[in-house]
């Protein structure tokens, strides 16, 4: 199977489970209330390309809490979901794998993966921003916790690793469209 073949017949996620995603997510920083909704709003409306760390080192603080509010949420969810809201996560990772964006944010494979984790908690909006501006992204961001959490709620939860059928991975530089010259 070429790589288009096998692009054509991989499992993307549905709308219903990307609006559902982004819904776990608002509902977990809603849990924590108008403190880190302040600093989401102030990194999202600061200009591209400046510093932003103030906002950053501000709502760094606030990310584990977020990530325990959004397991919480999950905690009852079936198999079937947790996977779903995994190939989510996946497929959001794998878009914004880019050269573009990794200018912005640096770091090594690893670090790139954690500061596209950071990009996606910071919830839908602040996503499509970084995805049309790669400005928007920030340096040194860095949320590790969210790149498998659904994954690591199924294998606690049901004794096994999720396969989301995607033919996708979340890893640095694996999306050839945003690595044209690797």
């Amino acid at each position: 199977m070429t790589g288009t073949e096998l692009a054509a017949s991989s499992l993307l996620p549905l709308a219903e489970e990307e609006a559902r995603f982004w819904l776990l997510v608002e509902q977990a920083w809603a849990q924590l209330g108008p403190e880190p909704a302040a600093l989401r709003r102030a990194l999202l409306q600061r200009d591209p390309g400046s510093d932003g760390d103030d906002d950053l080192y501000a709502i760094d603080a606030w990310l584990d809490p977020f990530l325990a509010a959004l397991r919480e949420i999950c905690a009852g969810l079936t198999g079937p979901e947790l996977v779903a809201l995994d190939r989510v996560v996946e497929r959001k990772l794998y878009d914004i794998d880019r050269a573009d964006i990794h200018e912005v944010t640096d770091g090594s494979d690893d670090g790139f993966l954690y500061a596209r984790g950071f990009i996606v908690a910071m919830g839908r909006e602040f996503y499509e921003a970084v995805q049309a501006n790669p400005a928007m992204a920030v340096l040194d961001a860095d949320c590790e916790g969210l790149c498998y959490l659904f994954a690591h709620l199924h294998e606690k939860r049901f004794g096994v690793w999720p396969e989301t059928g995607s033919g996708i991975t979340r890893e640095s530089v694996s999306n050839p469209a945003g690595w044209p010259t690797v």
